[in-house]
């Protein structure tokens, strides 16, 4: 299959309709995924400001002021943008009816908060018996925890994932991105597709709790099962391997620094060949795993030693030839100047803005890549387009325009507001 034919194939969730009523990264990121995968997606927002997100994130204060922070923009395309007031009783059949429409709802509310407007899983599963409801919280419900706001940072420090970050002279640190929010948007995204997939085979729609804090654990999975094995509670490690390999580490090198992952027994003989030292072969020390587990401290010393002649960027050449796995430690914009990452067209031009946005890390079939269908939405840029859709008349949109249930059309508002997208 060619790529031209394969980029005109109707993506997987084409057809499905997605509310997203989420904000900050997690449940945002999650409704994007689904929008990448061809589903169209409905962003609901409060009437005031919004996403919160659209305010804060990133370096970029002007866009931020304006309503379009980078944090925001990263999950924000392929999207529409309905601005609601859920507390009146328009808004509220507003939302009634997106619901009775769709087939899957992001939610990242609180249980209480989605209580008091009226959109619990029982409620909502009687307007609509087909529908996806996904429900993402900090601790998942039941428990005493289930109504326990929570971001990314509070979810790293509570899972026991910062305990093991760093070093004992550093003390706990958080990973320098929001790992949760994202992993816990790709979980999102995995039972949703398995819940349709159920209701293909049922008829019924269902609701799919999703627990940051159990993401968490599960990124940690090997790490949990070691404890509860062998009661031996983990302790933090710094860079080293979780392999415990005295080859697996990260090594300073003449320019650089190099990350080694020898675990295997042909991974060592490979290292000791490209770093021209094939009489460790022979060495007694390090003859075979046991042996270089009880020489480690010798043997890391030796690796760090004849590391030292040339560039990390040298050695991963040489390393990646051999069968070595390695890596040159890198900074974020190397990363993404690799001509690797070009090849996968993991990021994606924005036609209207210019902005370079990511996108999913996977491809299905022979598609080049998935991209958004459109730009970041400003809030409720798309107000009348989607009451329009959902059936009402533009003397009816008028008249919930004037009683504030909605945003006026951006055109008949004054904004000095830059182009944020």
């Amino acid at each position: 299959m060619s790529e031209g034919s394969a980029q005109t194939q109707s993506p997987p969730l084409s057809g499905l309709r997605v509310i997203d009523f989420t904000h900050v990264l997690a449940g945002p990121a999650c409704a994007y995924f689904l929008g990448l995968l061809g589903a169209e997606v409905i962003k609901v927002e409060s009437l005031d400001r919004g996403d919160a997100m659209r305010y804060r994130g990133g370096t970029d204060s002007e866009r931020a002021e304006a309503g379009m922070s980078t944090a925001y923009l990263t999950q924000a395309a392929g999207k529409k943008s309905i601005a609601l007031d859920l507390e009146s009783s328009g808004g509220k059949a507003v939302m009634r009816r997106l619901i009775e429409t769709a087939d899957i709802l992001v939610e990242n509310h609180r249980p209480e908060t989605m209580t008091a407007l009226g959109f619990d899983e029982a409620k909502l599963q009687e307007m609509n018996p087909l529908l996806i409801h996904c429900a993402m919280t900090g601790y998942g419900r039941k428990g005493n925890m289930e109504n326990a706001p929570a971001y990314d940072v509070n979810i790293q420090a509570a899972c026991g994932l910062m305990a093991l970050t760093g070093t004992a002279e550093t003390g706990p640190l958080r990973t320098g991105a929001p790992v949760m929010d994202y992993a816990t948007a790709l979980a999102a995204g995995f039972a949703i597709t398995a819940a349709l997939h159920q209701r293909n085979r049922t008829g019924q729609g269902s609701f799919v709790d999703v627990s940051m804090l159990e993401t968490a654990f599960t990124l940690m999975s090997s790490t949990i099962t070691d404890f509860l094995v062998t009661g031996h509670s983990p302790q933090p490690r710094g860079n080293a391997a979780n392999s415990r390999s005295p080859g697996a580490g990260n090594f300073t090198c003449k320019e650089g620094t190099l990350s080694l992952g020898v675990n295997e027994e042909h991974q060592f003989r490979a290292l000791a060949k490209v770093l021209g030292r094939s009489h460790w072969l022979t060495d007694a020390r390090f003859a075979d795993r046991r042996s270089r587990k009880l020489n480690s401290t010798a043997l890391e010393a030796l690796i760090a030693e004849a590391l030292l002649s040339r560039t990390a960027d040298d050695w991963e050449t040489a390393m990646i030839e051999n069968g070595v796995p390695a890596a040159r430690l890198r900074s974020l914009p190397e990363s993404l100047a690799l001509e690797q990452t070009a090849a996968r067209r993991y990021l994606h031009r924005d036609v209207k803005s210019g902005l370079q946005l990511p996108t999913l890390p996977f491809r299905i079939g022979e598609i080049a890549a998935h991209v958004p269908a459109f730009s970041p939405p400003r809030l409720g840029e798309h107000s009348a387009e989607v009451l329009a859709m959902l059936g009402y008349s533009a003397a009816e949109i008028r008249a919930l325009e004037a009683l504030g249930v909605v945003n006026e059309p951006l055109a008949n508002r004054s904004s000095t507001a830059t182009s944020g997208a």
